[in-house]
């Protein structure tokens, strides 16, 4: 039999490990900042570059799609041509993914620390990155494709179909989420309003994290883990069911983030429903993963990559069983818009990517330079600090949900609010938001120990930057009895890639075609009115702070929160937002009710010194809202994009906003100088408050 010879090209290995490990420890670093800022408000420095509302999205996504997408990146450039016994398709199409991604990521995080962003969470780039990235995706899905069409190796490994379901996934993903109306370089309104916007964000959301953070993962595992422990995948029929099962289920399952929100109920059953169906793969996949280590327990108390992987896979576990079991309407009812979340959330990310992550640079790196691990002490004090730094990261969080919402919820026997003033509820977690910072920071000590290992390793050592390889021609690697179904269907890649399409596009149809498509099954409320042209600049300014990180716009029907914030949120008030606004976590009271609630003047003092108003709030200061004047020249092309996009502004209205806004910015500004305050019409908090003001006032019987 003729033997081929190829080599398989590290350099680009190489590149996006130093990416990782580099934005890993930027991500961390903003992470550690900006937890700090919940208990420490100098932490702020009184910058708007440097405020918590626009360095949570840097941070965000710097850790996912930085830290995490380079680490994935890395794992799939080594593991793929192995897999297929065939070098990367395009050296081309490999540097324009690398040097574009980090573009990508460059831009990101200085466009949204200067307030450029959409709003939607991990979706928060504006149109011309949005584009960007599709570009550098596409080149990644024909560099890998091309690669699995060449291959050598007749079998697809699992490994590589999870690849397959990723890169197509988050395609479709990120292209039906970001269909948006650009008004200017850096500005865009979705094409969705309200409920519409709210289920294809959470259905882009979760999926984002399905198809992100742990289908490539799962990937990943499949391949290192048995290399590391050097013994087969426990079941090849488990990781059939795990695959097919998983990718199937997880797209249904957004709605769960929507739960008693004004989405529609049949569409939060569904979300419930399949969340809860999740645990199975989810769990299926854990248990092939550990079980892969039957014969090699013995080592793991020894070898830190193992111990890592362990920890990685349990951790997966963990996330993937509490995701379900918040999913429960009476579950989700405690714990939803609180730190329970946030607990929930990094689990995965510290403890299922991180841990991961970590396994597998101290597994490759040494093979990239030819060397051995520099120091296995250090690595061995990382997996202890990084361990004890997620526990002492994520219980407080759940220590600080439980007291949220037992305060936001009590009533004394007289049957009102025992804690009225919301203030009161963050207060008492204060300390917990400082454990918080202190794990953060014991993880982040752990990964700065990490680079250092990493680094003397390859000084030690000698970069590898090819290896030669041969093996037989396609044609020749044909094996025989594979008679089922499954393995026919693995020597297929482009029917196994259209089949994995259909089962993750299933689910995204039947949930957001009715919503989207029949927008009849959205009710309409006559007295809601499109905002003011000054509205709309408040609103635009209340996102680019970043101010819904911390408030919500959404009252759901609970006693303790219509007594607390006013009548419950309604689906037809939001028909004319573009984004929907109706936040994830309550760091601050719900606003969607502040309309009417406070003067003018006690809104202008609250923005220029939150403690002024509020003793003891955790809330930054927003100086330059008093001294920046409002940016109009944008003003008509706003109305005349939200027109295009279903808002009832007349027909040659945009001709006409600049003077109506300038009206109604007259009228705050001479409310405020009538009550000793020298507000200048022409000033941004002039809009913001004129935005805050109208907030839930178009329902009968709530004040304007």
């Amino acid at each position: 039999m003729q033997l081929e010879r190829f080599e398989y090209d590290n350099r680009p290995v190489r590149l996006f490990a130093i990416a990782t490990v580099v934005w890993g420890i930027v991500g961390m670093v903003v992470g550690v900042l900006i937890a700090s800022q919940l208990f420490h408000v100098a932490a702020n420095l009184g910058l708007p570059y440097t405020s918590f509302g626009r360095l949570r999205p840097v941070h965000t996504n710097a850790v996912i799609f930085a830290f995490v997408g380079n680490a994935i990146f890395m794992g799939i450039y080594y593991s793929l041509p192995r897999l297929c016994k065939a070098p990367m398709f395009s050296k081309a199409l490999t540097a324009l993914h690398f040097w574009g991604w980090q573009l990508i990521i460059v831009l990101a995080a200085v466009t949204l620390a200067f307030g450029a962003t959409t709003s939607k969470e991990y979706a928060e780039l504006e149109w011309p990155l949005d584009i960007l990235i599709a570009v550098v995706w596409v080149a990644f899905i024909i560099n890998m494709f091309g690669t699995i069409l060449k291959r050598r190796e007749k079998h697809i490994y699992v490994a590589i179909w999870f690849y397959i379901a990723t890169v197509l996934t988050v395609a479709m993903l990120h292209i039906v989420n970001s269909i948006e109306v650009p008004v200017s370089l850096l500005k865009s309104y979705p094409v969705y309003a309200g409920v519409q916007d709210a289920l294809v964000q959470w259905w882009y959301g979760h999926n984002a994290v399905a198809f992100f953070l742990t289908t490539p993962f799962l990937g990943l595992m499949y391949y290192y883990l048995p290399k590391a422990a050097n013994r087969p995948v426990y079941s090849y029929r488990l990781s059939i069911l795990h695959f097919w099962s998983l990718i199937f289920l997880y797209i249904w399952a957004g709605p769960h983030h929507l739960l008693y929100t004004a989405l529609p109920d049949w569409a939060q059953s569904l979300g419930t429903v399949f969340s809860v169906m999740l645990l199975a793969p989810s769990w299926g996949g854990m248990i092939n993963g550990l079980l892969t280590l039957r014969g090699a327990w013995d080592r793991v108390r020894d070898d830190v990559i193992l111990k890592m992987f362990v920890v990685a896979v349990t951790a997966y576990g963990m996330s993937t069983f509490e995701g379900p079991m918040l999913s429960f309407k009476n579950v989700n009812a405690f714990s939803h818009y609180t730190d329970w979340t946030i607990g929930h959330a990094h689990i995965g990310a510290l403890g299922w990517n991180g841990f991961m992550t970590f396994a597998i640079l101290y597994w490759l790196i040494p093979r990239l330079w030819n060397t051995t691990l520099y120091s296995k002490k250090a690595a061995n004090f990382h997996f202890w600090i990084g361990f004890l730094g997620i526990a002492v990261y994520a219980v407080p969080l759940y220590w600080a949900a439980i007291v949220q919402q037992l305060m936001w919820r009590q009533f004394t026997p007289f049957g009102v609010l025992q804690y009225p003033n919301f203030l009161e509820t963050v207060t008492q977690i204060l300390p917990m938001y400082m454990i918080r910072a202190v794990g953060g920071t014991l993880y982040l000590t752990g990964v700065i120990v990490m680079v250092v290992n990493l680094f003397k390793t390859a000084k030690q050592g000698s970069f590898v930057k090819t290896e030669a390889a041969e093996a037989p021609p396609l044609e020749a690697t044909t094996a025989h009895g594979m008679t089922n179904k499954h393995r026919w269907l693995e020597k297929r890649p482009i029917q196994f890639a259209l089949l994995s399409f259909v089962a993750v596009a299933i689910g995204g149809m039947i949930e957001i075609i009715p919503t989207v498509v029949v927008k009849s099954n959205i009710p309409t409320i006559t007295s809601v009115r499109p905002y003011t042209p000054l509205e709309v600049e408040g609103r635009d300014i209340y996102i680019r702070e970043g101010c819904n990180t911390c408030h919500s716009q959404m009252v759901r029907p609970f006693r303790f929160e219509t007594e607390r914030y006013g009548e419950y949120s309604k689906a037809g008030e939001f028909v004319y937002d573009h984004p929907f606004l109706w936040g994830s976590k309550r760091t601050g009271p719900d606003l969607h009710r502040v309309g009417g609630k406070y003067s003018n003047l006690w809104h202008y003092l609250h923005m220029q010194d939150p403690v002024s108003m509020s003793p003891g709030s955790i809330m930054p200061r927003y100086p330059w809202l008093l001294e920046d004047a409002l940016d109009v020249s944008t003003t008509p092309a706003k109305i005349s994009a939200l027109r295009t996009i279903g808002v009832p502004y007349p027909e040659g209205y945009e001709e006409q906003a600049v003077t109506d806004l300038t009206l109604q910015a007259e009228n705050i500004a001479k409310d405020l100088q009538t009550q000793g305050v020298p507000a200048d019409p022409d000033k941004e908090i002039i809009a913001l408050i004129a935005y805050l003001q109208r907030l839930g006032t178009d329902i009968k019987g709530v004040k304007r």
